[in-house]
């Protein structure tokens, strides 16, 4: 995973300021596995902020066809990148399909929405990466339909030692716009954070699944 500074160090800096981050390590955040957590992401937030969601989308575009020209289609992880996916989609003039966490229970019982043909090439849009396993869930349903998975870029990752084990272990390429050290680093440079906050979150980031405040 190879990041570009310069947008690493800004996606960051937008998503700070739009509050899609947002650092509470005196009054941490429970997320749905249980853990407790001094972050909370929620990209979905850049959606209604035109000027940040141009930006996001420019990037990422730029990293489909510097890493792996232009694949067949864009696909995006339901439901948080459905929104971005589909717009990198436009940009680059190309048909997007959303892959479900599971097949409908009513209906075609589809969990790919979209049209995928056999062997067309997909790169994999995701807002955001914290174990990888749902994002890796839907690369799988892709593989089950037929599609040859080019990579993945996801606009921020936590790092966990976990994701990054998960996506060697699939084969599967991923690189993001930014992640938790650059964001910790801006944020402790800016002073939008104190020492001592600093100190809680880079201590909770050594351990997440086990860390009580």
């Amino acid at each position: 995973m190879i990041l570009d500074k310069h947008t690493a160090s800004k996606t960051a800096e937008l998503l700070l300021q739009i509050n899609a981050i947002k650092l509470r390590p005196e009054n941490p955040f429970t997320w749905a596995s249980g853990w407790k957590s001094p972050i909370y992401c929620d990209n979905r937030i850049l959606l209604s902020f035109p000027v940040i969601r141009n930006f996001i989308k420019e990037e990422i575009a730029k990293q489909v066809e510097e890493l792996y020209g232009k694949p067949d289609i864009i696909a995006g992880v339901a439901t948080g990148a459905i929104g971005i996916g589909a717009l990198v989609a436009e940009y680059l003039g190309l048909p997007f399909i959303y892959v479900r966490p599971e097949a409908k229970s009513h209906g075609r019982q589809n969990q790919i929405e979209g049209l995928l043909e056999q062997d067309q090439t997909v790169v994999v849009i995701e807002d955001l990466i914290s174990t990888g396993k749902s994002s890796l869930n839907a690369v799988e349903a892709l593989h089950k339909n037929g599609a040859k998975v080019k990579g993945m870029i996801a606009i921020f990752t936590y790092g966990f030692d976990l994701a990054s084990e998960n996506f060697e272990k699939s084969g599967i390429e991923l690189h993001t716009l930014s992640n938790y050290e650059t964001l910790v680093k801006l944020a402790s440079d800016s002073h939008y954070i104190k020492e001592e906050q600093l100190k809680t979150l880079m201590e909770w980031r050594k351990n997440p699944s086990l860390w009580k405040p």
